[in-house]
């Protein structure tokens, strides 16, 4: 590895409010309002207190581009197409998805109050960030909360050498007595397209389980990854259920799905089209809140308590380690990559945004 990609390789500690009021400084340069500026930069900050660097602060020049390019609106309010009170259709008018997401789960969990279930199916989207803040916002209400997310196509079929279906994310969230505690984020991917891109950034390579070239051939170098295609989780299964999650976001929404859904890093005034899927169940319309949390409290403790494999000294449930990280880094300070730092601070210079003194520890 040459010293330059050693030096971008390393990882920077910094205080998460600041990275927060510099995010959010970004967008309201831009002409958001405050509290939408807050709410995106919240979710953004929340992505890389849980780890989750690939739909953190790095995606905000992105963002950016496409703002000023037309491939985003500022759009915020959710036009509602269709409500059938349990099941509603909504029309995100291509705004940004960390502030039309909230706004559908929300309606999900209200509709799930009422009837036991609520569904909210979004067209004319575009990317929301880490799909676990949404269901995990169905958790915090007491429900079970389902969120889901069709790309631009990145995976192949079995076999196959073009790119068919997206990675397509799926979070679950389940409320316990304890609280939120089994939280399920994936991509249907071997991993997602962001760490391949941090990756290239940092100058590492990458497993060639994670990607092929333009030819289809399993590569190790990320720059050929990000040209080429992406490797479902687990072969024919993983591509199975990214297929049904297209079915589930665009072509039940009427809105974009399969090559429809246009690529974030590419042709950045064009809408990126994608379609996402909010689901809420409320146990206390479904046999009772109470019971229902002794029932998963009971399965948590079961996987935490399980028998572990030699020199394995802990279990954990979906979710607790990143968790974990993001208790003790709201505490400590967030460690971000050098390049996304530069990258956002590149980015609010260019906007005009004030970037508050003293955010950076080491």
């Amino acid at each position: 590895m040459t010293a330059q990609a050693s030096d971008a390789d390393r990882r920077v500690l910094v205080r998460p409010d600041w990275l927060a009021a510099t995010v959010s400084s970004v967008f309201t340069a831009l002409g958001f309002e405050l509290a939408d500026a807050n709410e995106i930069a919240s979710a953004l900050v929340e992505a890389d207190l849980r780890g989750v660097s690939s739909h953190g602060v790095m995606l905000v020049p992105m963002y950016v581009e496409r703002l000023n390019a037309g491939g985003v609106t500022r759009e915020r309010e959710l036009d509602i197409l269709f409500d059938a009170g349990a099941a509603m259709v909504a029309d995100a008018r291509g705004g940004m998805g960390q502030l039309s997401s909230p706004q559908a789960m929300g309606h999900a969990v209200e509709r799930a109050g009422r009837y036991g279930i609520g569904l909210v199916s979004v067209r004319n989207a575009h990317h929301f960030g880490a799909a676990s803040r949404w269901a995990m916002q169905a958790g915090k209400a007491g429900c079970i909360g389902i969120a889901m997310s069709n790309t631009t196509p990145l995976m192949p079929a079995p076999g196959g050498a073009e790119r068919i279906v997206g990675n397509n994310p799926l979070a679950v969230a389940v409320p316990t007595k304890a609280g939120v505690e089994i939280v399920l984020d994936m991509a249907l991917s071997a991993v997602a397209l962001g760490k391949i891109r941090l990756a290239a950034s940092a100058g590492r390579s990458i497993p060639e389980t994670w990607a092929t070239d333009a030819s289809g051939t399993p590569t190790t170098d990320p720059d050929e990854a990000v040209l080429g295609m992406l490797l479902p989780a687990a072969g024919h299964k993983g591509f199975g259920l990214a297929l049904m999650i297209d079915v589930l976001t665009g072509v039940l929404s009427g809105g974009g799905w399969g090559d429809q859904v246009r690529p974030l890093y590419r042709e950045p005034d064009r809408p990126n089209d994608c379609a996402h899927l909010f689901l809420a169940i409320d146990p206390e319309l479904m046999g009772g809140v109470e019971s229902f949390r002794q029932r998963s409290s009971g399965l948590a403790a079961r996987v935490r308590g399980s028998a572990t494999a030699p020199g394995v000294s802990r279990l954990h449930l979906p979710g607790e380690i990143e968790a974990e990280r993001a208790a003790y880094q709201r505490r400590h300070g967030v460690q971000i990559e050098r390049s996304g730092l530069d990258g956002l601070l590149e980015t609010a210079r260019a906007v005009g945004a004030v970037v508050p003194a003293g955010g950076v520890l080491s």
